[in-house]
């Protein structure tokens, strides 16, 4: 994993389901997309799926309700692209003063949408590259051996937690995530046939509760006749699957503990 790999992209945290909306669709179809979906603006797209504007809350203030969406849409377009780089692809919402982006592909075909609630998201995630190039130093360090770092799937029932609770409102948020597409890899060490689960603990509960089969992970492949941290620690837990980790249902993630003031 070289430090071009290590660099985050818009693919990393874009989201794949988007809310769109047709050019014949009327303005009082847009206000009912923004009441049902909390959203306050969406790309507008052709039948082959290619962006073609953009319509916000803004554009529709005090519009007859039946007035075409291709009638008030933006038709002077800001996209970003898969491979960018994530950093400028904010720097584009910075200096341009949108929040969003639609993603588009090399033929304008919408395939995600980029936010600045997403590249906020980017900078406080715990499952980023250099955590991953952090990590399998330390195994090489402390072990001598040389470890293997690549992205796949893994399946979720094979996952073994090496932590033994997670908290209920951080799950919710967990799930929320995976029901937008977002892409959000976990960290695992495979060790023989095993997958110890080092970073993600939330994200793969909560694609257990939603029947997810498989998660995207950076997996570092370790081989060696040694134990460890990470076995001990789950060996002397009794974690032997997902299934054993304790969510905890009355008490708020330790983040929010800290963060939140009474304010009555």
């Amino acid at each position: 994993m070289n430090a071009e790999s290590m660099k985050l992209k818009v693919s990393d945290y874009m989201t794949r389901n988007v809310y769109t909306l047709k050019p014949e669709n009327t303005v009082a179809d847009t206000i009912e997309l923004i009441k049902r979906t909390g959203h306050d603006s969406f790309p507008v797209i052709d039948s082959n799926m290619r962006v073609i504007g953009y319509i916000s809350a803004v554009d529709i203030v005090g519009v007859d309700p039946n007035v075409k969406v291709e009638n008030v849409m933006s038709k002077q377009l800001y996209v970003a692209r898969e491979f960018m780089d994530l950093r400028d692809a904010a720097r584009i919402m910075f200096r341009t003063g949108h929040s969003k982006l639609p993603v588009v592909d090399e033929h304008d075909r919408l395939v995600g949408i980029i936010s600045n609630a997403d590249v906020i998201r980017s900078q406080i995630e715990r499952a980023d590259p250099s955590k991953v190039e952090k990590l399998r130093t330390t195994i090489e360090k402390v072990h001598g051996v040389k470890t293997e770092v690549h992205i796949g799937k893994i399946e979720v029932s094979k996952l073994i937690p090496t932590q033994s609770k997670v908290y209920a409102d951080e799950l919710k948020g967990r799930i929320h995530e995976i029901k937008r597409g977002l892409a959000e890899p976990v960290i695992v060490i495979k060790k023989d046939s095993r997958f110890f689960l080092v970073d993600g603990h939330h994200r793969a509960i909560a694609a257990l509760k939603l029947g997810i089969e498989k998660l995207e992970a950076y997996i570092i492949e370790v081989n060696g006749d040694f134990e460890l941290g990470i076995e001990k620690m789950a060996k002397k837990k009794g974690l032997n699957s997902l299934k054993d980790v304790e969510i905890i249902e009355d008490v708020p993630h330790p983040l929010v503990e800290i963060t939140f003031r009474n304010m009555g």
